[in-house]
């Protein structure tokens, strides 16, 4: 797993443009004339609320057919709800594609019993970029360090059991002895920082470009900025927080390093797209390619920029290949990690 992993990260660009390779079948007497929907499991103003309006005004052009895309929302759960639904219920025509939460995996590794689908039968088509997830306090909190919050205990906002937002604090709990508490029900990542902006909650555990995008603010003026980032979810630190330490980095025991790599999984995942099961199998290789043109194309990449975002891909073969390997993963990293993250039947 983790040999293929390193790869994935280092190598995202040449899987991207090796997408392009795969057969361009004529799909277009399926998409001409059609709209496609995009369902997310998030509100409309985070990451993946602004990655899916990206892909919905890009996406078309590079699909034979040209479609229209729209965007549906189904907040809830921490992605969870919209993913059981988009397994269960969606159609399976090729004209319904889901924005799946990063933690799909995690979720389906670890409450096997709450999620409704089998993450292995998604046909991924690709992502756009992927992100650490990163804990971020307000600073007059009193917290400075990861050993402030083994003292001191603060409410963190999350909009579910699925998101980062709640496994993230939840790990940091149970590997390091912090006492963050999270407060489940929040709708987004604009609401969370809002949230913590308005002093409801002490801080969250977002995806770093919600906080460099969404709120940069927090982070001006040094010592007095209004906030501070203190740790990041991750298999390597992320460029423009080198500083910022990395779980694993505070711990030696490797069952615990094992626990921790499997939730920093969620960055390889990150912002993308999948078919649900039962898609027409000759739809798979020229969406792939449709979806590896579009994240190359110079006036998609400039227009994530303006909107917050990156272009960081790796194709969606690949990202299948990182999924069949963390689905397969040993069984006791598998039992030792729900054990601390849900002690309880969950």
């Amino acid at each position: 797993m983790n040999r293929f992993l390193i790869v994935a990260l280092a190598s995202t660009t040449a899987l991207a443009i090796g997408a392009t390779g795969a057969t361009a079948q004529d799909i277009s007497d399926v998409y001409k004339d059609k709209t496609v929907t995009i369902l997310v499991g998030y509100g409309a103003g985070g990451t993946y609320g602004r990655t899916s309006l990206l892909l919905g005004k890009h996406f078309g052009a590079t699909i034979p057919g040209n479609p229209t895309i729209v965007v549906q929302h189904m907040p809830g759960a921490g992605g969870i709800k919209a993913t059981n639904y988009f397994y269960n219920v969606a159609p399976k025509h090729g004209l319904n594609m889901l924005m799946p939460p990063e933690m799909s995996v995690v979720s389906a590794l670890l409450r096997p019993k709450k999620v409704k689908f089998k993450v292995k039968e998604f046909t991924w088509l690709g992502r756009v970029f992927g992100q650490n997830t990163t804990l971020v306090v307000r600073r007059d909190s009193g917290i400075r360090t990861i050993q402030d919050l083994m003292k001191k205990e603060i409410n963190v906002a999350s909009s579910g059991k699925g998101s980062p937002t709640f496994l993230i604090p939840t790990l940091l709990n149970a590997l390091l002895g912090t006492k963050l508490k999270p407060v489940i029900g929040y709708k987004g990542s604009q609401k969370m920082q809002f949230a913590m902006e308005q002093g409801e909650v002490a801080g969250v555990a977002l995806g770093w470009t919600a906080w460099s995008s969404g709120r940069p603010q927090f982070f001006e003026g040094g010592d007095k900025s209004f906030a501070l980032a203190l740790v990041q979810s991750g298999y390597s630190r992320q460029k423009g927080i080198e500083h910022i330490p990395l779980i694993a980095d505070f711990l030696t025991n490797e069952s615990d390093k094992n626990v921790a790599k499997l939730l920093a999984s969620a960055g390889v995942l990150g912002r993308g797209l999948v078919l649900p099961p039962g898609v027409p199998k000759r739809l798979v290789a020229p969406l792939r390619a449709a979806f590896a043109k579009v994240t190359q194309k110079k006036d998609f990449i400039k227009d994530a920029l303006s909107r917050g975002l990156m272009v960081d891909p790796i194709s969606g073969a690949d990202i299948q290949k990182v999924i069949n390997e963390l689905m397969s993963m040993p069984a006791s990293t598998v039992k030792r990690a729900r054990g601390l993250i849900f002690p309880k039947k969950s």
